[in-house]
C-alpha cells in the first residue's frame, strides 16, 4: 500500500531491504579486509592491483560515479518533466566522452598517485603551494559530495517511515558514515574497488531487468510506453517536449546548459574519478576501462529513461508528486507497482549501497590529497615514510568521514541535488582548468594554477551563495532573504570560463621561468610516452 504519510513502502519491505543491506554490507567488509593492504605501500593503498583487467577498471569507474543521485533522482527527474529530464541523462552519459578524448591516457602517463604528483611533474619548484591548493579543492568538493550521499540516506529511509526524527537521522547518517570510514581507512583502494565492483554489477543488473519489466508490460513497445507516459503526465504532448522544467524563460535555459556544462566537464576533474584514471597499470588498458564505463553508464541511464516514464506511466505523475515533489519516489512507487515488496526492497537495498559507495570512494580520494599532497609532500616536504603516511591517510579518512557526518546532521534539509552540482561545478572551474593547462599549455606557471583553483572555488561558491538557492524564492534555503543578484542555481556558465581565465591571466602576467620550456619539454615526452607504456 502507497502513502504519503507513512512513507512510501510498507513495513514489511523496511524488514527486507534492511536484511538485504546488511547481507550486502557485510559481504563487501568481509571481501574490503581481504583484500585490504597487507604491507605499508602507499601504492597498494592508493591504486590497489593494477592487474585488473578492463571490464574490472571499468566496472569499478561507472561504481564510482554513478550514485543514489542517477538511480532516483534522474528517474525521477524523467518522470515529472519528460524530455528535459531525459536531456539530463544525455549529459551524464556524454561527460565520458570528455574523460576519453581529454585527459585520461595523457592524466596516466604523467601522473602517480594523485593530481598533485601531475603538477609537481609539471611544476617541480612550485609544487608545494599548487599541492595545497589542489588538497583544498578536492576536499571541499569530496566533503560537498560526500555530505550529499549522507543527506541523500535520510531522505531514502524517508521514503519508508516518513519523516524520521532527529536520533533516527543521526542513527542513519552515523551508521552509513562509519561504514564508508572502515571501507577508506582500512581497506584503501582495493577495499573501494570491491564495493565500487559489487555495487555496479547490482546496479546494472537492477535498472536493467526492472527497465525490461517495463517494457514487457507495454509489449515491448516504446511507443505505447511514451504514449502511455504522455497521457498520464497531465501534460499531454507537451511531456514529451521540451520546456517543463527547463526552457520557460531566458533564465531557465541558461541554467540547463550550465547545469550540463558543469556535469559534462566537471566528471574529468572529480577527485574518485581522477585517481580510479591512475589504478590501470598501462594506458592500452585504461583506455579499454574508460570505454566499458562509457557503454556501462550509458546502459544504466538509457534504462533510468525508460524507469522514469514507466513511472509516469504506471503510477501516475500526480501521484508521484503529490508524494515527492522533487521525484525521487518514482522508481520505488514503480518498483511496488511492478513487483510488490520484492523489487520494491530489492532497488532500496541498491539504493543504499550505491549511496555507500560513492561516499567510500570520495572518501578515499580526500584522504589520499591530505595524506600524500598536503602531509608528505607540503608539510614534511617529501621526508615522510611510506608507513608515516599510510598512517595519515587511514586517519585523514576517519576525520573526512565524521566531518561529513557532522555536516550532514546539521544540513539535512539540504537539497542534495543543489550540493552535487555545487561539488561538480567547482571541479569543472578549479581542477579542470588546472588539469588542461598543466598537460597541453607550455606557458603554465605556478601564479596561473593558484588562480585559476582558488578562483575558481570562490567564484563557484559566491555564485550559490548569491543565487535562488540560498534566498529569494519558497524553495530557498532562506525564503524570507532576498540578496539573490545571481539569476541562476547552477554557477557553471559563469564560474566555468573564469577558471579558465584565471588560469591564463596568471600564466602571463608572470613571467616563466629559464628553464620552464626545458620543464615541459621533459613533461611532455613523460605524458605522450610514459615510463611504462
Amino acid at each position: 500500500m502507497v502513502t504519503v504519510s507513512a512513507g512510501v513502502v510498507d513495513r514489511v519491505s523496511l524488514q527486507l531491504t534492511f536484511v538485504l543491506f546488511l547481507s550486502v554490507v557485510v559481504v563487501t567488509l568481509f571481501m574490503a579486509l581481504l583484500t585490504a593492504p597487507q604491507r605499508d605501500e602507499i601504492g597498494e593503498f592508493y591504486l590497489g592491483n593494477r592487474a585488473m583487467s578492463p571490464l574490472r577498471n571499468g566496472l569499478a569507474m561507472c561504481g564510482d560515479y554513478l550514485s543514489a543521485a542517477t538511480l532516483l533522482g534522474s528517474t525521477g527527474l524523467v518522470a515529472l518533466t519528460g524530455y528535459d529530464g531525459l536531456m539530463y541523462l544525455v549529459g551524464t552519459t556524454v561527460a565520458w566522452m570528455t574523460v576519453l578524448l581529454l585527459i585520461a591516457e595523457p592524466l596516466r602517463r604523467a601522473g602517480k598517485f594523485t593530481l598533485g604528483d601531475t603538477v609537481a611533474l609539471r611544476l617541480p619548484r612550485q609544487q608545494r603551494p599548487v599541492r595545497l591548493a589542489l588538497a583544498v579543492c578536492i576536499v571541499a568538493i569530496a566533503t560537498l559530495y560526500l555530505v550529499a550521499q549522507l543527506v541523500g540516506s535520510v531522505a531514502l529511509l524517508t521514503q519508508f517511515t516518513g519523516e524520521p526524527g532527529a536520533t533516527t537521522r543521526t542513527l542513519c547518517v552515523v551508521v552509513i558514515g562509519t561504514i564508508v570510514i572502515v571501507y577508506a581507512s582500512i581497506g584503501g583502494m582495493p577495499g573501494a574497488t570491491v564495493i565500487q565492483i559489487i555495487k555496479a554489477v547490482m546496479l546494472v543488473l537492477g535498472v536493467t531487468v526492472t527497465a525490461a519489466l517495463v517494457l514487457h508490460r507495454f509489449d515491448w513497445s516504446p511507443d505505447a510506453l511514451l504514449g502511455a507516459a504522455s497521457d498520464r503526465s497531465g501534460f499531454g504532448p507537451r511531456f514529451l517536449e521540451p520546456g517543463l522544467r527547463y526552457g520557460g524563460s531566458t533564465a531557465s535555459k541558461l541554467d540547463f546548459f550550465s547545469l550540463e556544462l558543469a556535469i559534462v566537464l566537471g566528471l574529468a576533474a572529480l577527485p574518485h574519478v581522477l585517481m580510479r584514471l591512475l589504478a590501470p597499470r598501462s594506458s592500452g588498458v585504461l583506455r579499454s576501462s574508460v570505454v566499458w564505463a562509457m557503454g556501462l553508464v550509458g546502459l544504466v541511464c538509457l534504462a533510468g529513461g525508460v524507469l522514469g516514464l514507466g513511472a509516469t506511466a504506471v503510477v501516475g505523475r500526480d501521484t508521484i508528486a503529490s508524494t515527492d515533489r522533487k521525484g525521487d519516489a518514482a522508481v520505488l512507487l514503480l518498483a511496488h507497482e511492478l513487483g510488490g515488496g520484492l523489487l520494491t526492497a530489492l532497488l532500496s537495498c541498491l539504493a543504499f549501497v550505491t549511496l555507500l559507495a560513492v561516499a567510500a570512494g570520495l572518501t578515499l580520494a580526500a584522504a589520499s590529497s591530505l595524506a600524500h599532497d598536503l602531509y608528505a609532500e607540503v608539510i614534511r616536504k617529501g621526508r615522510a615514510s611510506e608507513r608515516e603516511e599510510l598512517t595519515v591517510a587511514r586517519l585523514a579518512a576517519g576525520v573526512i568521514g565524521v566531518l561529513g557526518m557532522l555536516l550532514a546532521l546539521v544540513s539535512w534539509g539540504a537539497n542534495t541535488a543543489t550540493l552535487a552540482f555545487l561539488a561538480f561545478a567547482i571541479a569543472a572551474s578549479a581542477i579542470l582548468p588546472t588539469i588542461v593547462y598543466t598537460l597541453f599549455w607550455r606557458r603554465f606557471t605556478a601564479r596561473g594554477a593558484l588562480l585559476s583553483l582558488y578562483g575558481g572555488l570562490l567564484t563557484s561558491v559566491l555564485l550559490v551563495v548569491f543565487s535562488p538557492v540560498v534566498s529569494s524564492t519558497p524553495a530557498s534555503l532562506y525564503p524570507d532573504a532576498d540578496f539573490a543578484w545571481f539569476p541562476l542555481q547552477n554557477p557553471g556558465i559563469v564560474s566555468i570560463p573564469a577558471g579558465f581565465l584565471l588560469g591564463w591571466l596568471g600564466s602571463v602576467t608572470r613571467p616563466q621561468e629559464e628553464d620552464g620550456a626545458e620543464q615541459y619539454a621533459r613533461f611532455e615526452v613523460e605524458m605522450l610516452v610514459g615510463a611504462e607504456d
